[in-house]
């Protein structure tokens, strides 16, 4: 059985070391909040942000907002102890930063487990560096509790010593392999950040780009994206109406006993209704979300 369609247009970075930010999150429209122990805190901070976002998952009050909670690699000094703490935390999925092997990922879960993580809780990947990139396929497939990639498109800029430009061309290659390798095992897909708050042409064109790529929503730095993030990666008006009417045709083609469907003068198959449902579906688990 597959899973129900879960919104994940907009995935927002809040700084672990900032208790206000935590607090403003549980009002903010984000589908998803990634409370952040790594990038986002100072090595002088990390234990104090540690115990602040497992004070406020435990708190809770976030309401439909997926909660993600990306800990450090069990290479630094404070991995070890951010996985055990995330173990029983009650965040909705632990983010792996910098996996660049399937051990890497069965490492970490060995650490939740031991530390009590419930069976069910689910792990997503940074994927943000070039080993990682090439082992993509490995790394989707790494557990069945493996179940999202992350584009981490600014390390991986970095590391490809390429520049982070609004087409992102130097990176089309890694974001592929990670959309093949996340669609081939069934994953949510979310995109990297957009840095320039200033560019807000630049930030709808990223948006459009992931969309039109395959992503399923984007990762953000501030609440000021949300809104762009929402409209991009929802089905329009338009997109949504063809679909209802692809459904339409079809159903009534099939209980006609017809064996070809034609919408608008375009021949529709099977591969055409399966989309079409996925974005009604979409939209109607949008609908859903309290206002």
């Amino acid at each position: 059985m597959t899973s129900p369609i879960r919104p994940r247009r907009s995935v927002l970075y809040m700084p672990g070391s900032n208790p206000r930010a935590l607090d403003k999150a549980r009002s903010l429209p984000a589908d998803g909040l990634i409370f952040d122990l790594e990038d986002a805190v100072a090595p002088d901070a990390k234990e104090t942000a540690r115990a602040a976002v497992c004070a406020a998952l435990n708190d809770g009050g976030y309401g439909h907002r997926e909660t993600i909670l990306r800990v450090n690699s069990l290479a630094t000094p404070w991995g070890y102890h951010d996985l055990a703490a995330a173990a029983t935390s009650g965040a909705d999925v632990i983010l792996l930063p910098k996996v660049d092997s399937a051990d890497s990922v069965r490492q970490s879960l060995e650490v939740l487990d031991q530390a009590g993580a419930p069976t069910d809780l689910r792990v997503w990947a940074m994927m943000e560096t070039s080993l990682g990139m090439l082992r993509a396929e490995e790394i989707a497939n790494a557990s069945p509790r493996m179940t999202g990639f992350v584009m981490g498109t600014s390390d991986l800029a970095k590391e490809l010593q390429a520049a982070h430009t609004r087409l992102r061309l130097p990176m089309i290659t890694a974001l592929g392999l990670c959309l093949l390798a996340g669609r081939a095992f069934g994953l949510t897909l979310l995109d990297g950040v957009h840095l320039d708050l200033a560019d807000d042409q630049g930030y709808l064109e990223s948006c459009q780009q992931g969309r039109e790529l395959g992503f399923d929503g984007k990762t953000l730095i501030h609440p000021k994206q949300i809104e762009a993030a929402n409209k991009s990666f929802a089905p329009d008006d338009e997109s949504l109406a063809q679909a209802e009417k692809i459904i339409a045709a079809h159903q009534t083609a099939v209980a006609e006993g017809k064996g070809v469907v034609v919408v608008d003068g375009r021949l529709v198959e099977n591969l055409h209704v399966d989309d079409a449902k996925r974005q009604v579906a979409l939209a109607n688990a949008i609908r859903a979300i309290p206002a």
